[in-house]
């Protein structure tokens, strides 16, 4: 039980930490009892002086000596006895949570750090490295919000500016970030991420000739910059000069260029000399930025090829049928899935058009709550099919609730319907099925040479990993052909395929075919999608702000001579992708 603090107490603890300053546990003492007393100003004020304190300790200099040296099993040595020794040390704990971050273990990292702010609220340090865990968790909303009371404690700290405008770029708050990031360009004219930040802001939002100034503007400042290059060549509607091709070739032959401003130069100019109908060079530029980009990220497509196993094994005709009258009745959510680059940001733009369809942007929940299933089933993440057939079928109502309430926060209007438009769902298309029975799936398919060589030709900002490869790209496609052809059988009539080169042939009658399925009547305004202004974020932003076009067909015939290892695993999908059911 806590005992009472008297005057007399009070006046011994302050008087400790007067004679040893640098006493970390006798302003920590001092702190608990002037809480004790609702004294809060006082309180954090003594707080933050133990937290000083603690650099005067020659055991806490040594771990943060070990942290700087990125030696982490010193590091948590260290921090394990100090903990155990004294286990109220809010420095200690905010240093532990720095070491779970660096391992990428953000949900202990975010419990330690509120357990520093729950010690010492007024820790605003802790209170900003929380926002940076909430970050890299994907929690954006909630990164924002912390930061609120971080900036209102530091008004004028730019990382925390920037961390807030970066989070803010994903809850679709688009303005407030452009306002964030013009704020810091006053005080940090020079600085060219932040350029290119402000840039990929304005080009989200349709202000194209001025995300092409701000690109440039960092090049200005930092003409190395390999993902500004790439990023203007992202845009699908810039041309490159020859100057610009002299300047990305120098960069290359600057050893000290780092990894990934040398991918993303060797994306760009496989992009500049595709313009320039140079097919020899610009693949091998390509095949350079892929093979950099593969070395990173190891995928392995056996994962791919044996978790469409595993759904085609535990999702069977018979589960399907079990999940009649279960999960949440919901019709809210348009999931539109497939592989990147096959037409899906065309058909989202057509449905966003629309007055009772809402477009967000690819949405990381479904996958999210599909392996955290999984993994409470003790299987692996492949194997959620097996972790749903375990379950309650009352649990899929509550799962249909829960990612309605994850995704709230991506909606701005009260439309009735909402797009979730995340390629990588083909491979949940079943647990989308399960609990939200009453949600629209859309398959954006494309002809597979088409699709996969634009994807081979593409530099994504996260994931994708399957892309680097030729080989590994074509196993991709036929793994999600054979995941939907299983989805066709199991669950008939569930999911509406949209085939891209029909969409291009015959426009009006495919978006009325789309708006049937949704259940929303015909809107001319479907077919002028162009002209909608609202936010893209995807890598075709440019391209549905242009009308109908068929400039993307047939862009793999002049690299075919380069193209064996994807013809050999695509087999006869070339002949039969749009036809298969």
């Amino acid at each position: 039980m806590t005992q009472p603090v008297d005057a007399a107490t009070l006046d011994r603890l302050r008087a400790a930490a007067q004679q040893d300053p640098r006493s970390p546990a006798a302003h920590r003492r001092l702190g608990q009892a002037l809480r004790r007393l609702g004294l809060d100003q006082q309180a954090a004020e003594a707080e933050m002086a133990a937290i000083r304190a603690t650099a005067f300790d020659p055991a806490m200099v040594a771990i943060a000596q070990a942290l700087l040296a990125n030696d982490l099993p010193a590091a948590e040595q260290g921090l394990r006895a100090r903990l155990s020794q004294q286990p109220l040390d809010v420095a200690a704990i905010r240093m532990m949570a720095e070491l779970a971050g660096r391992l990428g273990r953000f949900p202990d990292a975010e419990n330690l750090l509120r357990r520093a702010l729950e010690l010492a609220p007024g820790f605003t340090a802790a209170r900003g490295n929380l926002a940076t865990v909430l970050y890299k968790q994907k929690r954006f909303a909630e990164a924002a919000e912390v930061l609120d009371a971080v900036l209102a404690a530091d008004p004028a700290n730019p990382a925390n500016q920037n961390l807030k405008a970066a989070a803010l770029s994903h809850t679709g708050d688009y303005h407030e970030a452009l306002a964030l990031y013009a704020e810091l360009l006053e005080s940090f004219p020079d600085h060219a991420k932040l350029w290119m930040s402000r840039a990929h802001i304005l080009k989200t939002v349709g202000r194209q000739d001025e995300a092409v100034a701000a690109y440039r503007r960092a090049l200005a400042i930092e003409p190395g910059l390999g993902e500004v290059w790439w990023s203007l060549a992202n845009l699908k509607t810039v041309r490159f000069e020859d100057a610009d091709v002299a300047v990305m070739e120098r960069a290359l032959e600057d050893d000290s260029l780092g990894h990934e401003d040398r991918f993303h130069l060797h994306f760009a100019l496989g992009k500049a000399l595709e313009e320039r109908r140079e097919a020899e060079a610009s693949f091998r530029h390509y095949a350079k930025g892929n093979a950099l980009r593969s070395e990173e990220l190891a995928y392995d497509p056996a994962e791919t090829t044996a978790l469409v196993d595993a759904t085609i094994a535990g999702f069977t005709a018979d589960f399907a049928a079990s999940l009649a009258g279960h999960g949440c009745p919901a019709p809210d959510p348009v999931f539109i899935l497939g592989l990147p680059r096959a037409g899906s940001t065309l058909i989202e733009q057509i449905l966003a058009s629309h007055s009772q369809v809402e477009g967000t942007m690819e949405l990381p929940d479904i996958p999210a709550m599909a392996m955290r299933e999984a993994d409470k089933a003790g299987a692996k993440w492949r194997h959620w099919p097996d972790a749903l057939r375990a379950v309650d079928p009352a649990r899929m109502a509550e799962l249909g609730a829960e990612f309605l309430d994850r995704t709230r926060v991506q909606r701005k209007t009260d439309k009735p319907f909402y797009i979730d438009k995340l390629p990588n769902n083909w491979a949940y298309a079943g647990f989308i099925a399960a609990i939200l029975p009453n949600a629209k799936i859309i398959d954006a398919r494309r002809h597979p040479l088409d699709c996969c060589f634009s994807n081979f030709k593409q530099h994504f900002a996260r994931g994708q990993g399957f892309s680097y490869s030729l080989d590994h790209i074509g196993r991709y496609y036929a793994d999600y052909v054979r995941a939907m052809d299983h989805y066709d059988a199991v669950l008939p009539g569930r999911v509406l395929r949209v085939v891209h080169e029909e969409l291009l042939h015959d426009p009006e009658g495919q978006v009325r075919r789309l708006l049937d399925y949704v259940g929303v009547p015909f809107e001319p305004e479907c077919l002028e999608f162009h002209r909608n202004t609202r936010a893209v974020r995807t890598a075709s932003s440019e391209q549905v702000r242009r009308p109908i076009n068929r400039d993307g067909v047939g862009q793999w015939q002049p690299y075919a001579e380069w193209l064996g290892p994807l013809f050999a695993v695509l087999g006869d999908l070339p002949e039969t992708y749009h036809r298969r059911s």
